[in-house]
């Protein structure tokens, strides 16, 4: 039986035809290796198929590339913030800020515990949480932050931690686009001591296929959530005997192979991607001309700040017919994407009160913005191609 959805890390295109004897591109790709490879096979051999070795020395390694103490593997990067909310006691009757240009998990792990999202407007440069605008939106209700780094681009977690500090609240870090990225002040993201999420879906700058990773608080934090991803199980209780609420959010064994491996060369992936976005830069700059009829590059890096690359997003001319062009650009075998979405207009959001114009940067951003493929296996020739298409539609 055919899928009924299509995979967006290699997503078929019904209008893509061979240009000029080019292949198609891809949106995004994977780049999976030898080594991945025979440690998958290590673990099929082994029998040992899951709560094994290989995801002990996964976590350890992830641990150890951020400089924390301590990480948990779980599924899904959905998963490792829902166990977040968890963690942080945030329940029903509790409201937390985040933006609403970010993708759907942000807000629903958060509804699956009864707590309200509340939506803020984004910094029009960085794309994330405005920290002015979460603050004004903070009442008694409110409980925490959910900064979102969205595109890879670090949240301003400096203001965001004294906000919090100032009125009692929690932060869950939703980094799950942004392994590798570098804070205002220099620290790796996700590594500030605030509970911070990672995603490893196929088209992230490291993938296990799917899966995620939750960084504790502290190490009686990191044995709770060990236990609520095994459905509440102990690490020292028997296969049948349960101590708390927990769910099916275990990591595979094969899963963590291949994420040990990943981890071993993630500098390496890093920079591959680094590489791509600064071809793209280099190439788009001449469209990008500052005036409403120019192309939006992704923001420059304020050091000690760095993105961490995860898509490659341009925010198309007012007025552009994002549609048309996405429609062209597909007839020269080029796959492009509308995204993201602002979320709150979503219908099981939308419910509970949020309307179009409410957030105005995030709606219009949303509107404009376009993901061009991107992934380490681009070459220079193909970025040119895309730019030159990209111009073509423009026109």
């Amino acid at each position: 039986m055919p899928s009924r959805t299509a995979d967006p890390v290699r997503e078929p295109n019904p209008e893509s035809q061979m240009t000029e004897g080019l292949p198609p591109l891809d949106l995004a790709r994977p780049q999976i290796g030898p080594e991945e490879e025979r440690l998958v096979l290590e673990v099929l051999r082994s029998g040992r198929l899951s709560l094994g070795e290989m995801l002990e020395r996964f976590e350890d390694d992830f641990a150890n590339w951020l400089g924390v103490d301590d990480a948990v593997a779980v599924s899904s990067g959905t998963a490792a913030l829902h166990l977040g909310v968890r963690a942080l006691g945030w329940g029903i009757g509790d409201e937390v800020v985040l933006s609403p240009f970010t993708f759907v998990a942000s807000a629903n792990c958060l509804l699956y515990e009864g707590v309200r999202p509340v939506f803020a407007d984004i910094d029009p440069d960085s794309l994330n949480l405005d920290p002015a605008a979460a603050e004004a939106a903070v009442t008694d209700a409110t409980v925490g932050l959910l900064p979102i780094d969205i595109f890879g681009q670090p949240s301003a977690m400096p203001e965001f931690e004294r906000i919090a500090a100032a009125h009692g609240l929690g932060i869950l870090e939703d980094s799950c686009q942004a392994l590798g990225a570098i804070d205002s002040e220099g620290r790796k993201v996700g590594s500030r001591g605030n509970i911070a999420t990672f995603a490893f879906y196929a088209n992230k700058q490291m993938t296990t296929g799917e899966g995620g990773m939750i960084v504790p608080a502290d190490p009686g934090m990191a044995e709770v959530l060990r236990s609520e991803r095994n459905q509440g199980r102990a690490i020292d209780m028997d296969w049948l005997d349960h101590d708390r609420l927990g769910f099916n959010y275990r990591m595979s064994d094969v899963t963590a192979a291949i994420g040990v491996a990943q981890v071993g060369r993630l500098d390496e992936l890093l920079a591959g991607r680094a590489r791509v976005a600064g071809m793209y830069l280099e190439r788009l700059s001449g469209l990008a001309d500052g005036s409403p009829e120019g192309l939006v590059l992704p923001a420059s890096d304020r050091p000690p700040a760095s993105r961490s690359w995860f898509v490659f997003p341009v925010r198309l001319p007012e007025g552009s017919d994002r549609d048309g062009i996405i429609r062209q650009l597909g007839e020269q075998g080029i796959p492009a994407k509308a995204y993201l979405p602002s979320i709150h207009l979503f219908p099981h959001l939308a419910e509970l009160g949020y309307q179009q114009g409410q957030f105005p940067i995030a709606e219009s951003v949303a509107a404009r913005s376009l993901a061009l493929p991107f992934h380490a296996g681009l070459s220079e020739g193909d970025v040119g191609r895309v730019a030159d298409a990209l111009a073509d539609a423009l026109e």
